[in-house]
């Protein structure tokens, strides 16, 4: 069974933000699945989610949410995988949804990324799978090669 990460959005308005992150799981050799499941609106089916996705073999789950963003929260209170919470600007810039996502009662843990940054966590979800994948830690490390290597060509091109 290959592991993956469970990707889930609280509505379908998530969904673009999401996509910011499909290309690099591709590049990365990073199995996923994505579905939609509201926190709110349909607990039962987010619990069943988790649950199915867990016995097919996710490792880590990734939640974006805006406004209040209980989804990263509850998705952790379901499963001893890492979660991963990345905040949408709803509301005041987003800060409202980082500080829900950020603040978690102790014993119950949600790794945060910045508002909007879906890319860096995906990246963290694949060094999660890499303690254990080694292709994916070889891809993770050119991928940390091909970044270097690009900042420096944007040094270089600098007229001076």
């Amino acid at each position: 069974m290959e592991a993956f990460v469970g990707v889930i959005a609280g509505s379908k308005s998530d969904i673009p933000e999401l996509q910011k992150g499909f290309a690099v799981f591709d590049e990365l050799g990073v199995a996923y699945r994505i579905a939609i499941c509201s926190a709110h609106r349909d607990p039962e089916r987010l619990k069943a989610t988790i649950a199915e996705w867990e016995g097919a073999g996710a490792a880590v789950f990734i939640a974006a949410a805006g406004l209040a963003a209980h989804l990263p929260g509850v998705i952790a209170s379901h499963t001893v995988k890492p979660v991963i919470g990345v905040p949408l600007e709803a509301a005041l810039s987003g800060l409202d949804s980082l500080l829900s996502i950020v603040q978690m009662p102790p014993g119950v843990p949600v790794a945060t990324v910045g508002v909007g940054n879906v890319v860096n966590a995906v990246v963290l979800s694949a060094e999660i799978l890499a303690v254990s994948n080694a292709k994916i830690a070889e891809r993770l490390a050119q991928m940390r090669v091909s970044a270097r290597e690009k900042a420096r060509g944007d040094d270089s091109a600098l007229a001076r």
